[in-house]
């Protein structure tokens, strides 16, 4: 007769044994009944699990599930945590030249008719050279006719611009670069902010300076000076994905730098049409081939620009609220004086239905909260800030805030935090609170504003 075999192990040797039975019995369970000896194990096995489930404390909220792990130290994989990358950067440029880096492809088929035995593909060639091969020299393209690269070589330049300084935290291997361009002036900020294994979130800027002057952020203290062009955005992931191996690509590779978020100095969607560009080039098959959901556009509240975003299909959104009401909202965040809540709660709502073709991501939008004592931190709030969102797909990120030199705010206390966030989750909008990183080398949220200028007249 066929048999049946079953392992069991006996919980309170640690054995295990092999209880064969008859193929009829397992076929028909309810004629089947267990010997005594498995039922003996049974009722030690139900016995020890009931006695380790009452000796276990009871298990926590969410809310200090999805935040608990940070608060621990961060592992930061060696390979990311040095100070001398910069090394690695390609030297100074003829600024007199124009850069291929920051073209679009149709772009640089343009630049190409008039240069003589270019054939179709040539441009495509190049432009994987670019962006998969990461060279940083024309004479690098090693299968593009020599005649070509010679006239390439007098008019085109391949730039990511000069590092000024480079600062990486010894705490928690977070790296703040200041990246210069052809005007002395026109310098940037761009952070790598390492997570725990060979994975890591790049800040970039879209504009030198800013022009919206919300009141607890430290970039608001600069004047915007211009946007950054298409090339100048890009280079701030060319450099770190250079510096840590990601260029070449090589297929299906884990990314060191495995998302983008334009949180950095500027308004993204005051220079959109940059952006949209630098944005294009990021996400091209051809070239880089970062998903779009790794992508996130942050902010402060320009309504009208979701809907040019939302054509972009499957970036991902994130608002800088930080108020629920327009009273308070108007004084930090002065925007709203032009897009008040209402209006862009009601962009909100009509972005997510477009990303409803695209991938679950894309269509939840991340608000970002940052906690100030006695301004915005009352639970009040947060019972309002959860009825703000109840209708639109949602998650919070609450933001303790980083002080800096002649600020009138200071955070909320971390206990408060956590209770403003368990609120927020127990009335079902799914909250996360981000604990400061890169706090030594000033390049936590609401911190980028160099103090290079001033280093530089103290000499």
């Amino acid at each position: 007769m066929a048999s049946h075999s079953l392992w069991k192990q006996c919980t309170s040797s640690g054995t295990h044994h092999l209880i064969t039975l008859p193929q009829s019995r397992v076929a028909c369970q309810s004629h089947w009944k267990p010997s005594a000896f498995l039922k003996t194990h049974i009722a030690a096995y139900s016995s020890y699990r009931s006695d380790k489930s009452n000796s276990l404390p009871p298990r926590r909220p969410r809310t200090f599930d999805s935040t608990s792990h940070r608060n621990k130290p961060v592992t930061v994989n060696p390979h990311l945590d040095t100070a001398h990358l910069s090394n690695s950067a390609p030297p100074v440029r003829d600024w007199n030249k124009k850069n291929l880096i920051g073209l679009s492809l149709e772009q640089l088929k343009d630049e190409l008719k008039s240069i003589s035995g270019v054939k179709s593909y040539t441009a495509r060639q190049i432009w994987r050279f670019l962006y998969q091969r990461g060279v940083t020299s024309i004479d690098e393209m090693l299968n593009i006719p020599k005649s070509i690269k010679d006239e390439l070589n007098e008019n085109y330049t391949i730039n990511y611009g000069r590092i000024v300084s480079d600062h990486v935290s010894p705490t928690d291997g977070t790296r703040k670069l200041l990246v210069g361009f052809k005007d002395p002036k026109a310098m940037v900020e761009s952070v790598f902010i390492p997570m725990n294994g060979p994975r890591g979130t790049q800040c970039i800027s879209s504009q030198v300076g800013c022009s919206l002057a919300c009141t607890f952020c430290h970039t608001g203290t600069q004047k915007l000076l211009r946007n950054l062009t298409p090339g100048e955005i890009i280079s701030q992931y060319m450099i770190p994905a250079k510096d840590y191996g990601d260029l070449p690509l090589v297929k299906n590779a884990q990314r060191n730098v495995s998302n983008i978020v334009f949180m950095g100095q500027g308004e993204p969607l005051y220079n959109w049409r940059n952006v949209k560009q630098a944005i294009e080039i990021l996400t091209d098959k051809d070239g880089i081939g970062m998903p779009k959901s790794k992508i996130t556009v942050s902010t402060s509240g320009v309504a009208p620009g979701l809907a040019k975003l939302a054509e972009l299909g499957g970036i991902s959104l994130a608002i800088s609220l930080h108020a629920t009401n327009d009273n308070l909202r108007d004084e930090i965040v002065p925007i709203n004086k032009t897009f008040p809540i209402k209006v862009l709660m009601e962009a909100c709502t009509d972005y997510s239905k477009r990303m409803e073709s695209c991938n679950r991501d894309s269509q939840r939008i991340t608000f970002e909260y940052v906690m100030l004592k006695d301004v915005n931190d009352s639970f009040q709030e947060a019972r309002a800030l959860a009825d703000l969102l109840r209708d639109i797909p949602s998650h919070v990120n609450l933001i303790p805030f980083n002080p800096w030199p002649g600020s009138q705010y200071v955070s909320s206390p971390r206990d408060h935090i956590v209770g403003f966030s368990r609120i927020i989750e127990n009335l079902g909008v799914p909250t996360t609170i981000r604990w400061p990183r890169g706090l030594d080398v000033m390049g936590a949220c609401g911190q980028l504003k160099t103090t290079y200028d001033q280093e530089k007249l103290s000499r």
